[in-house]
């Protein structure tokens, strides 16, 4: 609280500086469209460095191919939350923009539903089914898909042989992690089975619910029955019994580091880790995330998409743009670095036959039809705030308090 005036003069002086910037450009884009007869949209990136090259390349082939429009890119990099809030709120926001917090944003873009459906099914139905929940909010597409991660296990390759271990296959169970665990871990050695966040993000956390058949609210946003529900419980137990027992432990990030360094066999996480590993020459492997029973583990989807300012003088133009930005050639080009999004990129490019690829698209196909309460909820922020609190009080190894007390007192 001690800072919060300064932040929030700030926060205004930014505002007045972006209105009068505003009131500047604008007379000056007229006096550029009425000289070159063309639409100019901006277009704003959160990205750096080389991904912001192949993102101009891109912008300049488009530039190149529609003589009547033309597209700035506006990199804003690490203060891109603040600079599209204020742009927003000074009534500038650009009318292409990275988005992935829709439900804090939403009343600030157009709907895309009318120009999804003049494109026709197969358009929309190119897109893989799962990645639309992440960006739509109550009923309204607000965004188009351009890329994503779920998360898989992670497993060094060198340790399992070493223990003559076999590598976990496709269907296997959480019994079977810990299992796993059990036997990888040797003291001695300071070697453990299973590495998880020490303070997870609650975000993330929420997919090991789903795997067991619960969430922390019902779609009516009820805490109460569904974050302290039996099956709930059950899964925060887990994964404190696996600190308990000594296969796991807790780190500061999501278990990286430990793996590189050969400390841990497995942890979970999306596809940041898979170009970083390569480089670092790691012996690894990935398969889907255990399940729970009979039941089908499920994902997080950290999705990207693009927005449309509800604002834009020039929405066409812009849904042109965005059509381009999160097509075929588009999807191809960012392959690299970014699981493509299109149905028809992953046959051509024959990623269901990579090994590791293949199997972030598992896990996509088999988490449809599951909503982040972050996107059910009114007030996600304050609730992420209390589930990191239980998280302290469940694994903090100076607590370990009981899971069923914690999740309990959590819904009162």
């Amino acid at each position: 609280m001690k800072g919060f005036k300064k932040v929030k003069l700030l926060f205004l002086f930014t505002i007045v500086a972006a209105m009068l910037l505003t009131a500047c450009s604008s007379s000056g884009s007229k006096k550029e469209s009425a000289k070159d007869g063309k639409v100019t949209l901006r277009f704003a990136t959160w990205d750096v460095g080389d991904d912001i090259k192949l993102q101009q390349k891109l912008i300049d082939q488009f530039n190149a191919e529609n003589p009547d429009i033309k597209v700035d890119l506006e990199a804003y990099g690490g203060e891109y939350d603040t600079k599209i809030t204020a742009g927003i709120g000074a009534k500038d926001a650009p009318d292409i923009m990275y988005m992935w917090n829709y439900p804090q944003y939403k009343d600030a873009l157009e709907p895309l539903d009318s120009y999804i459906k003049d494109r026709g099914e197969e358009y929309k139905n190119n897109f893989y089914e799962t990645l639309w929940n992440y960006n739509s909010v109550d009923g309204k597409v607000f965004g188009l898909p351009v890329g994503y991660t779920t998360h898989v296990v992670y497993y060094n390759k060198d340790l399992f042989d070493q223990k003559g271990i076999d590598y976990p296959k496709a269907g296997w169970t959480w019994e079977d992690l810990q299992e796993t665990a059990k036997k990888l871990t040797d003291k001695d050695k300071k070697i453990t089975g299973f590495a998880f966040p020490g303070k997870p993000d609650p975000y993330d956390f929420e997919m090991y619910l789903w795997s067991n058949g619960t969430s922390y609210v019902d779609s009516k946003g009820n805490l109460k029955g569904n974050l302290n529900s039996p099956k709930s419980i059950q899964t925060f137990e887990m994964f404190q019994n696996m600190l308990k027992d000594g296969i796991a432990i807790t780190t500061e990030g999501s278990g990286d580091t430990e793996m590189k360094s050969g400390r841990v066999g497995m942890f979970i996480n999306g596809a940041w880790y898979l170009s970083a590993f390569k480089e670092a020459g790691i012996n690894y492997g990935v398969v889907e995330l255990p399940a729970f029973g009979n039941n089908k583990s499920a994902s997080i989807i950290s999705s990207s998409g693009i927005a449309m300012s509800k604002d834009s003088k020039h929405k066409e133009a812009a849904f042109k743009f965005m059509e381009f930005w999160t097509g075929e050639q588009a999807n191809k080009e960012r392959i690299s670095f970014e699981l493509p999004v299109l149905k028809s990129v992953v046959e051509s490019e024959k990623l269901q036959e990579d090994p590791i690829k293949k199997v972030f698209y598992t896990m996509l196909e088999q988490s449809d039809g599951h909503t982040p309460t972050s996107f059910i909820t009114d007030d996600w922020s304050q609730l992420s705030e209390n589930l990191s609190l239980v998280f302290e009080q469940i694994f903090n190894p100076s607590t370990r308090v009981d899971p069923k007390k914690v999740l309990n007192d959590a819904v009162k």
